[in-house]
């Protein structure tokens, strides 16, 4: 019997890499007939070094506004104090710079603009909603760490008072245009820079053993997997070696594409999702921590596409999840729920709360409920 399905190809424009931030920004904004740019940019960035100065140089009297206080996880207080200034400010395009709580949180703030939501109760409105009206107020994107969120079309931000990361989606929240400028990466945290390209492992690898995987999806899944695996290490060696930070870069790029085509992750994805919201845990930290023991669970299910991802980090034959810890652990990331404080109390909560999200329920090997979860989190212990 064929296989049959579908690939879905995101409503982004082009990707650029190689050339000067500031310059690609503003030759952006020029081609989209954009007059009123509003940042959104990391505040260590726009406090510490010239990088956002440099785009605001580069844009001139185009630039109408700058917000620098969107937390980590993007809560919904920031994404509406955002929202609030760039419609004050009548923004027809949004430039942000900076990780994926920045990106995510300007993804919903194109949905609050075009939905008319000015409050934190009024995100209700837009979240899994069956018809919101399309962003008009567009985004234009340069990455500074790795988790690679601006490839979706999805936006992660958490609710304050339920401590949950909710999805906010549409087509055209993907971001317009992603500029790859290794340079503006050298002020990232190596600690962040490491465990968000973990992160990008983590799409690759989960994109590869969904039983949802493409063969279109697994080429670029697994040889994003080798970019990252030899640019990490080169990276860690070389903070300065640009050639290396771009292959971290395009390596992510690579990863996001069976997200954005339509393939499910799994349990590493759904249970960091609420470490991150509860616990506050990095968002690169929760794969660096969950990743191997999720795989290691998997393995009745999967062991044939695990061995394509052990092969794909160049230890072809060996345990998939081995290779990933000695790997994780070879970059000087946390690897045990106990290293972030997180201790069997919490287990149950963690795995209730797991089966809520999107993807725990499609993980490769069935998980009908939480006692299965608490099963990996006791060996991610």
């Amino acid at each position: 019997m064929l296989q049959s399905g579908r690939i879905v190809f995101s409503q982004m424009d082009e990707v650029q890499y190689g050339k000067p931030a500031a310059q690609a920004a503003s030759e952006l904004a020029q081609r989209y007939g954009a007059n009123r740019v509003f940042l959104m940019v990391s505040g260590t960035l726009n406090r510490e070094t010239d990088e956002v100065e440099k785009l605001r140089r580069a844009l001139g009297n185009k630039c109408v506004g700058t917000f620098d206080r969107m937390p980590a996880h993007s809560p919904r207080s920031a994404v509406i104090a955002a929202a609030r200034q760039a419609r004050d400010s009548k923004a027809d395009l949004i430039v942000t710079l900076g990780g994926g709580s920045i990106t995510d949180g300007a993804k919903a703030v194109q949905l609050c603009l075009a939905n008319d939501i000015s409050t934190v109760e009024d995100m209700d409105r837009i979240r899994g909603a069956a018809e919101i009206k399309p962003p008009v107020v567009r985004q234009v994107s340069i990455p500074t760490t790795l988790s690679a969120g601006e490839f979706s079309g999805i936006a992660g931000v958490t609710n304050e008072a339920t401590k949950v990361k909710e999805m906010f989606r549409h087509p055209a929240c993907i971001p317009q245009a992603v500029i790859l400028d290794p340079e503006v990466t050298r002020h990232t945290p190596m600690w962040l820079w490491l465990s968000t390209g973990i992160r990008a492992v983590d799409h690759c690898v989960e994109g590869v053993c969904s039983n949802e995987s493409t063969e279109y999806s697994n080429a670029s899944s697994l040889h994003g997997l080798g970019l990252l695996t030899r640019g990490l290490v080169a990276v860690k060696a070389n903070p300065n070696d640009m050639k290396a930070r771009l292959d971290c870069q395009q390596g992510s790029w690579l990863s996001m594409t069976g997200l954005a085509a339509g393939v499910p992750m799994g349990a590493s994805h759904g249970i960091g999702y609420v470490l991150g919201a509860v616990f506050d845990v990095p968002h690169g930290h929760t794969s660096c921590i969950m990743l191997p023991s999720v795989m290691r669970w998997n393995k009745p299910a999967n062991a044939d596409r695990q061995a394509l991802i052990a092969k794909a980090m160049g230890h072809e034959g060996e345990d998939a999840g081995d290779v990933l810890d000695s790997f994780i652990r070879r970059l000087g990331m946390p690897r045990s729920l106990s290293e972030v404080k997180v201790g069997r109390e919490h287990f149950p909560r963690i795995a209730q709360q797991a089966m809520g999200t999107p993807w725990v329920p499609r993980n490769p090997r069935p998980i009908p409920g939480p006692a299965q979860v608490t099963e990996i989190l006791e060996l991610a212990l």
